[in-house]
């Protein structure tokens, strides 16, 4: 009887684990990765610069590049400098700015890639997507996904506990995302992929449900964990629906409307994750959403990342704008402004300011 699968792109190698920057090299000696020991290293001259001097003997072969910030002409000029060197593959060290720009070059010039995050920001450190500012504001990018994903909890502990606060947003932020695509496909006939939503669910449901802090192992370790299934998740789907819905359709309102005062992805997308859940009449789910994210120091109001009611209000409004084709419950509502005043009272009323 014939055995009927499928591929599931992902990496070959994924170590999550405290110390695990101290056996990077013998993750890049996989034959599978590097067979000459020849590697490029992109990395910032942040926390990625800092362990340069870390890693460098331990990577006797590698040549390391200094990537600017995580603009489109970054990511282009880092191909460009690797071009000649014929590497095996492409080291990417540092926050998630370094890591868009290292898959994009990757992908540019036909290397795999090897991401090694130095925070927990986001979901994009094993998503098939990168992230560019360019000159039309910012793009995302279909690139291949990481061969291999390295995270030292010790090294993420050191990062702007910010950063990790804003991964718990991004990650929770998927239990709405999922809800938005079966919305999708009950209103729309909108085909979903059941192992992609399956992943991605489970993942927001092990951080929002898991009792510890960012103080504990235990915790940064399902949460490292979640953001990198997520990733996969968006691999199996082929595109970014299981990690994005309305949640991140507010996000990225508040980057286009409010360029130069924006907060962090994932706080703004955990953020935008509670008050669709509350537009969906998950009031409960909404409210205890609300709750864990901030017992975590996440926002839930958007005073709290600096912006008043009516401004949100606006946001909220305009968000649908930015995925055209796409389908949540901010469509399937298309709500008015004073619709958005009443729902976001009653919302505030059960959250508590």
């Amino acid at each position: 009887m014939p055995v009927l699968t499928r591929l599931i792109p992902s990496p070959v190698v994924v170590d999550i684990r405290p110390g695990a920057l101290d056996d990077l090299g013998c993750v890049l000696d996989d034959e599978r990765i590097s067979h000459s020991g020849k590697l490029a290293v992109a990395v910032s001259g942040g926390s990625g610069a800092r362990l340069r001097e870390r890693l460098g003997p331990s990577l006797p072969g590698a040549s390391w590049y200094e990537v600017g910030g995580g603009t489109l002409d970054d990511a282009v000029r880092l191909a460009a400098d690797m071009r000649a060197g014929h590497y095996d593959a492409l080291v990417g060290l540092g926050g998630g700015k370094i890591i868009d720009c290292a898959k994009f070059a990757a992908a540019r010039v036909g290397l795999p890639l090897v991401a090694v995050p130095t925070n927990l920001a986001h979901d994009g450190l094993c998503s098939p997507v990168a992230t560019l500012d360019n000159d039309a504001g910012r793009g995302s990018y279909g690139v291949p996904n990481p061969i291999a994903v390295v995270i030292d909890l010790d090294v993420v502990r050191e990062a702007p506990v910010r950063f990790v606060r804003a991964g718990i947003g991004d990650a929770v932020s998927n239990i709405s995302a999922i809800r938005d695509w079966e919305l999708a496909g009950r209103v729309k006939g909108e085909k979903i992929d059941g192992l992609a939503a399956a992943m991605a669910r489970q993942a927001g449901e092990a951080v929002l449900r898991h009792p510890g802090t960012i103080g504990d192992n235990d915790f940064l370790q399902v949460l490292a964990e979640a953001l990198v299934l997520s990733g996969i998740a968006m691999s199996v789907s082929g595109d970014s629906r299981p990690s994005s819905g309305a949640c991140h359709e507010i996000n990225h309102a508040f980057d286009l409307l409010y360029p130069k005062r924006a907060a962090a992805h994932g706080e703004q997308c955990g953020l935008g994750a509670a008050f669709a859940m509350w537009l969906r009449g998950a009031h409960e789910e909404s409210v205890y959403m609300a709750g864990v994210l901030r017992r975590h120091g996440l926002p839930v109001l958007p005073e709290e990342i600096g912006f008043t009611p009516e401004e949100f209000f606006r946001v909220v409004e305009y968000a649908p704008r930015t995925r055209p084709g796409r389908y949540t419950i901010l469509e399937h509502l298309d709500l008015n402004t004073h619709q958005i005043k009443d729902t976001y009272a009653d919302y505030v009323k059960a959250i508590g300011s």
